[in-house]
């Protein structure tokens, strides 16, 4: 049963579709599983055991009278929501314990798509408050931690999820990313993510420029099969973009050849990454070298996004209607420094034309491959004591390769690539050109191929 906690979720539904096991056997397994962990790993804020356990043993007693086509794709492997995502009837808190009896009456847009691909959904998984930090310890509420140390963080703003799902506390899980929320938790935990293209995922009900859903997953092909579920038109969407053909999941056995690769282990204005991190990068590029690629040392400058990502980043707070005194310090130091709605769309107005020099950049580069973040993950607590304007520019310097694909709009994905000197995961990150998520795939499911460092943890 532990190895069918970390069985991958494509490989659950197979089983679940040939009557090897059911639905209800797998929930009652994870649920019992976060009964017994989540008290350490803080992953779940909110566990929906009677929810989980009432779907699931309907879709067992479906599955008795329902013909394998006629199955959703996920048809009863369970998953978890991130606590920045409304879930109807459950306890939406971004991360803010006053938030405890907020109970949202409808489900987001991704949630709507989660449920259609049938999904059994075990709980909403911790969050950093509002989604603003890179690290998940909110205030209220354990803090979140990496399940290969306990001492380090998992990640954030998705660092639950993250948690959970290299804990064995659910197979796949949702997660969002604003300036590197999706991709950082993957590399601290050891997991795949995938930040999508601008327009790939719904944001109902409401629309983002900069953050979008995606899935935390332990391999290629099981983020590429949530994505092909949650992406697409939602009603009212005011953009998107067309459902790929053929499907990301059969992106991840096509071969791309002579594309073109290009990589940094430094963010110019920022810094060279710690030995740590350029591993994964090296690691990576050499892989690369030896399926064939042709890899050039080479990056865009992305100096001049970092004033006006931060300005659009820390209105997100302002936007959020939570009152200033009971935020926590970065969030009221961000809320007292947000400026007029002028200065807000002056700073749209910057971001979208670097933005513009940034993608030429992909006119002679296909992959640009970059360090997740330029330090290793950080012990529980190795912030707390800082002031506000400290903390802030801490993580403008740890998750500095990330916010290039949020004001871009390009799809990016994080992948292991081993251990560091710590014993933590290794990974990189592979960005790629507009709306290209099915090359990234195809790259991305090469380099696990052939990779012989992946981390495994069960």
């Amino acid at each position: 049963m532990t190895d069918l906690a970390f069985t991958p979720a494509l490989e659950l539904a197979r089983l679940i579709r040939g009557r090897e096991v059911s639905p209800l056997e797998l929930t009652e397994l994870y649920l019992d599983r976060i009964s017994r962990f989540n008290p350490q790993l803080g992953s779940y804020f909110t566990v929906m055991a009677d929810s989980a356990i009432a779907d699931s043993r309907y879709k067992t007693e479906t599955l008795a009278n329902t013909k394998e086509t006629e199955l959703p794709p996920f048809f009863g492997v369970p998953i978890s929501i991130k606590d920045l995502n409304a879930v109807a009837g459950v306890a939406c808190t971004f991360g803010n314990p006053a938030l405890l009896n907020n109970i949202p009456n409808y489900d987001d847009g991704v949630v709507t798509k989660i449920k259609q691909a049938g999904f059994v959904i075990l709980g909403k998984t911790a969050t950093s408050e509002l989604g603003s930090y890179p690290y998940t310890e909110p205030a209220g509420f354990p803090p979140a931690r990496n399940p290969w140390n306990l001492e380090y963080t998992p990640g954030g703003s998705s660092g639950g999820a993250a948690s959970a799902v290299a804990a064995g506390l659910c197979a796949i899980a949702q997660g969002s990313d604003g300036g590197g929320s999706i991709r950082v938790p993957a590399a601290c935990c050891g997991l795949v993510g995938i930040k999508p293209a601008r327009g790939r995922v719904t944001n109902a009900p409401g629309t983002s420029t900069i953050a979008t859903s995606g899935p935390l997953a332990r391999t290629v092909a099981d983020a590429a099969a949530m994505l092909d579920a949650i992406s697409g038109y939602f009603p009212g969407d005011p953009f998107w973009l067309s459902n790929p053909e053929p499907s990301f999941l059969a992106s991840t056995q096509e071969k791309t050849p002579g594309l073109r690769v290009a990589f940094s282990t430094s963010i110019s204005s920022i810094g060279e990454a710690d030995a740590n991190c350029q591993q994964g990068v090296l690691k990576a590029v050499q892989l690369l070298e030896e399926l064939g690629y042709e890899v050039v040392e080479k990056c865009p400058d992305i100096s001049g996004l970092v004033k006006p990502f931060q300005i659009v980043w820390q209105a997100g707070v302002a936007a959020s209607g939570i009152p200033a005194h009971i935020l926590q310090p970065l969030n009221q130091f961000l809320l007292e420094r947000t400026g007029s709605a002028g200065e807000y769309l002056k700073a749209v107005t910057q971001m979208q034309i670097l933005s513009r020099q940034i993608v030429s950049f992909f006119d002679q580069i296909d992959i640009l491959v970059l360090p997740v973040y330029l330090h290793s993950a950080m012990k529980i607590g190795e912030w707390s004591q800082l002031k506000p304007d400290e903390t802030l520019q801490k993580i403008i310097n740890w998750i500095a390769p990330c916010p290039l694909a949020n004001a871009t709009g390009l799809p990016a994905i994080a992948l292991p690539m081993g251990f560091d000197d710590q014993g933590l995961p290794l990974s990189v990150q592979l960005v790629g050109k507009p709306a290209a998520e099915a090359m990234l795939i195809s790259i991305a499911a090469q380099l696990e191929v052939s990779n012989p460092y992946l981390p495994k943890l069960n």
